[in-house]
């Protein structure tokens, strides 16, 4: 038969000859590669294959087309109110109107990465399994056990392993989501989902990390906290950083020093930086570690101790190191003597 127009058979490349079958695999094809959540720049084509599909789909649109073309179409009045979203969902099992998801389910896998790779930045690769659709099963046809005259298109599921390249921006935080779209497993009927990594940030041995900022802990010992100190600090990316503390600038126990811009790179601003913030820890001398005769001598150059005035109403005792273990084992004793009654050769007091 004649043709008057062909636009329709163009836009989904088939010739004015094809069969049904061959006008559905060409719109399969087309949907999946125009849909709007994989393309979304992409929706004035997907419209307008879809709306090709929808006439050349139908024999007495075709027919109809074919007569008189496109204009034959507006005057003989297409099927109002389904979205090319509609076609979409009934070609791909989505039934007239039945509410079924479009998507296929997200994939979510946790990755760890260390605090250097978010720092610096970095590449991995990911091995990921994953079902995708047989090309070679494509277009089987079978009967349906509801109708005799409805056939679907089966497309047989297969494994396939994927490698997945992630490139790690600097400033990353721990937590965040790094989207595959599409990656997600094939289904009949359904746009794949996506593959979300999730970072998972591994404890650091010397840094942590809080926003922006770097944390760290120093210990320095009394004598560098009260006469001062040269100390070097290694960066991320193995950057010696020498600090100082000039003399007679006491540093008391669980002080907060900070460097401006050594801290973590500002997520896509990394010429941005926090801070890098150290807390010191001191590190006091063991006992007897001086002479007991060189003691006032020390005395002397150390600030004035508290002189406490002594009264007849003051009580004197001793203090002893902490022993939590022993008071648990005393605390238990006496719980156990209130419960079951005076006990011979239990725990007593130890008077010495």
């Amino acid at each position: 038969k004649m043709v008057r127009e062909t636009g329709y058979y163009d836009l989904l490349g088939v010739s004015p000859k094809a069969s049904l079958d061959e006008i559905k695999k060409a719109y399969r094809k087309l949907a999946l590669k125009y849909h709007p959540d994989k393309n979304p720049n992409e929706g004035e084509k997907f419209k307008l294959i879809s709306q090709a599909y929808e006439v050349l789909s139908d024999a007495k649109k075709r027919d109809l087309y074919d007569q008189g073309g496109e204009q034959a179409i507006k005057e003989g009045g297409m099927a109002g109110g389904e979205s090319p979203m509609d076609i979409f969902n009934m070609f791909f099992g989505g039934g007239c109107r039945m509410q079924r998801e479009r998507r296929g389910k997200n994939v979510v896998h946790q990755l760890g990465v260390t605090l250097e790779e978010l720092y610096n930045g970095s590449t991995r690769k990911l091995g990921l399994q994953k079902n995708v659709i047989c090309e070679k099963c494509d277009g089987k046809k079978v009967t349906s056990l509801l109708s005799l005259t409805t056939f679907y298109i089966l497309r047989v599921l297969k494994y396939s392993r994927n490698i997945l390249i992630m490139v790690f921006v600097t400033g990353m935080k721990d937590g965040q989501k790094i989207t595959f779209h599409g990656e997600g497993d094939q289904e009949p009927g359904l746009e794949p989902g996506d593959v979300l990594i999730v970072l998972d940030l591994k404890e650091h041995p010397v840094f942590q990390r809080k926003n922006d900022n770097l944390i760290m802990k120093m210990k320095i010992k009394l004598v560098e906290a009260l006469c001062g100190f040269k100390k070097t600090i290694c960066t991320l990316d193995n950057r010696l950083l020498l600090i100082h503390s000039p003399p007679g600038k006491v540093i008391k126990p669980n002080d907060l020093k900070c460097i401006h811009n050594e801290g973590m790179p500002v997520y896509r601003d990394p010429y941005e930086k926090g801070l890098l913030i150290i807390q010191f820890e001191i590190e006091f001398p063991d006992k007897h570690w001086l002479p007991e005769h060189m003691l006032p001598d020390l005395e002397r150059l150390l600030p004035v101790r508290d002189h406490v005035m002594m009264s007849d109403d003051m009580e004197e005792v001793d203090l002893c190191e902490v022993d939590y273990e022993r008071q648990k084992r005393n605390f238990s004793g006496e719980a156990y003597d209130e419960d079951e009654g005076p006990r011979h050769g239990g725990v007593q007091c130890q008077t010495q």
